[in-house]
């Protein structure tokens, strides 16, 4: 048995923080989870209320049937997206933001000026069927207001605590728990200077977490889970058909890390955000022609579709879903639309699932789910925490943990010298918008 006992003075500088101090600081934690919680919520409702009118109230208005079912309104509808986008970023004040392809989930939170154009060129994307998440860029809002208000009311509360703590609240909106919060903050907090566990670290921001997806279940928001059959018991195979699924689905994310700091150079060269944004819709609405209504959106809907319905389309379909939503989310992500890439890849990993679960006989469904998510989650994320969280929340199957947790070793193994997938300085344009002459 560990020795927990601590003397001297190492005993006074690993003291963390005292419960009156955490108690106190619960207070403008639960604060942020409330409010990062309703911003989003009012992102996603206003985004589907967008979403509705051009998807389907004014093509039956005008009528030709629903939208997403129409391939020329659904070239129509994400040329017109990216050309409002890129007006967005190339005239409204802040440009629309850091270019989220080179932002990850606890970056910096930008100026308040930029906030209304993030607003605006999220909204686009989610509502014009590009398929990019909310999440960078709702991190990036809820971050900078709570780091305004808290510089105003809350001032001996530090700015990182605070942005710390918008962050994590907004993850627990996202995904519906607070335990996706802690996982993916755990390395953050780890590594702050201070002393006390891991847990005195992690207790405002899990208070924020856990007070943003109540928030979000109180306001009816979308849910991550799903629910597929039982695993039932282990058995030696399911490690190498696992291992295979996995392999399959990161060594796919592995090959769009590759690609994309080329094609984000390729769409950037074109200097103007009106030129590349509005050529990356037009290949968006190509690409939703060619993969259909399922690889349309930021990929969460879609994703239940898939799982609530895992025999309805052949290997060759899923396939061709995976393909076509790897490709539109390095275009949307590399031709300046504002978004985050976890959502899409959920999707593109469900779908390996799935594809893996068709062609190898007797694979549980369950298994196929999750290893097909983790695989590419975890090189997008890099992050085997968030990739675990997520193949257990998709099929809603804690007994698929010990499995998954073996699997995730050779599959680390396979994307830790893997490149990022998230655009730096040195691979990627990231300089001003250049003006049209």
């Amino acid at each position: 048995m560990a020795d927990t006992g601590v003397t001297g003075h190492a005993g006074a500088a690993d003291a963390g923080p005292s419960v009156r101090m955490l108690l106190a600081l619960s207070i403008p934690a639960i604060l942020i989870g409330v409010v990062s919680a309703a911003v989003l919520w009012l992102l996603d409702l206003l985004s589907g209320w967008l979403q509705t009118a051009v998807w389907d109230d004014l093509p039956h208005a005008i009528g030709i049937g629903a939208g997403t079912d129409n391939p020329w309104w659904i070239l129509t509808v994400l040329t017109v997206a990216g050309f409002a986008v890129g007006l967005v970023l190339w005239l409204m004040p802040g440009h629309g933001g850091p270019d989220t392809a080179t932002t990850g989930l606890d970056s910096p939170p930008p100026p308040l000026k930029t906030l209304p154009g993030i607003a605006v060129v999220v909204l686009i994307g989610l509502a014009g069927g590009v398929s990019l998440g909310p999440e960078n860029p709702i991190i990036a809002i809820n971050s900078a207001l709570a780091v305004a208000a808290a510089a105003r009311f809350a001032t001996k509360v530090p700015p990182a605590l605070v942005m710390l703590l918008a962050s994590s609240a907004t993850i627990g909106a996202l995904f519906g728990t607070p335990v996706a919060a802690a996982l993916v903050l755990t390395g953050t907090v780890a590594a702050i200077k201070g002393g006390g566990s891991l847990w005195d670290k992690l207790f405002l921001p899990v208070a924020a977490a856990a007070a943003g997806s109540l928030t979000m279940h109180l306001l009816g928001g979308q849910s991550l889970a799903f629910h597929v059959a039982p695993y039932g018991s282990p058995r030696a195979i399911d490690f190498v058909t696992g291992v295979l699924v996995a392999a399959l689905s990161a060594g796919i994310g592995i090959a769009a890390a590759f690609a994309f700091p080329y094609l984000h150079s390729g769409f950037h060269a074109l200097r103007n955000p009106l030129l590349f944004a509005t050529f990356g819709g037009v290949l968006l609405g190509l690409l939703g022609i060619i993969g259909g209504p399922m690889t349309l959106f930021k990929g969460l809907e879609q994703t239940g579709e898939l799982i609530s319905n895992p025999g309805k389309y052949s290997a060759g379909t899923l396939a061709v879903f995976a393909i076509v939503k790897v490709v539109a989310l390095l275009v949307a992500a590399s031709a300046g639309f504002r978004g985050g890439r976890v959502f899409p890849a959920v999707f593109i990993g469900v779908a390996i699932g799935l594809f893996g679960h068709a062609v190898i006989p007797g694979m549980p469904l369950g298994l196929a789910i999750a290893c097909g998510a983790m695989g590419i989650v975890m090189v997008e994320t890099r992050d085997g925490w968030i990739a675990l969280f997520l193949g257990v929340a998709l099929t809603g199957d804690l007994t698929l943990l010990p499995m998954l947790c073996v699997i995730t070793l050779p599959t680390w193994l396979l994307i830790t010298k893997a490149p990022p997938f998230e655009i730096t300085p040195k691979s990627g344009l990231t300089a001003p918008p250049a003006k049209l002459a």
